[in-house]
């Protein structure tokens, strides 16, 4: 599977929030999608006190690092 386009789009976590779940509706089970929409909303409430706009930035980037190598495997 290939990642889907937008990615390089996302700027801001609500984006990458969105992003990500429209890749979990990808994935092959309705099982596989509910862990990783799980995992996305869980990622999302830890991150949510962030004020760094430096770290939001690495913390996205490497969300849809994450995510390609999801939709890939």
């Amino acid at each position: 599977m290939t990642p889907l386009r937008g990615a390089e789009l996302v700027q801001k976590p609500l984006q990458l929030y969105r992003y990500l779940l429209r890749c979990c509706k990808e994935l092959p089970t309705e099982n596989i999608q509910q862990h990783y929409r799980h995992a996305i909303r869980q990622s999302f409430r830890v991150h949510a006190d962030e004020d760094s706009p430096e770290r939001i930035q690495q913390i996205i980037k490497r969300a849809i690092e994450d995510a390609d190598w999801v939709m890939k495997k």
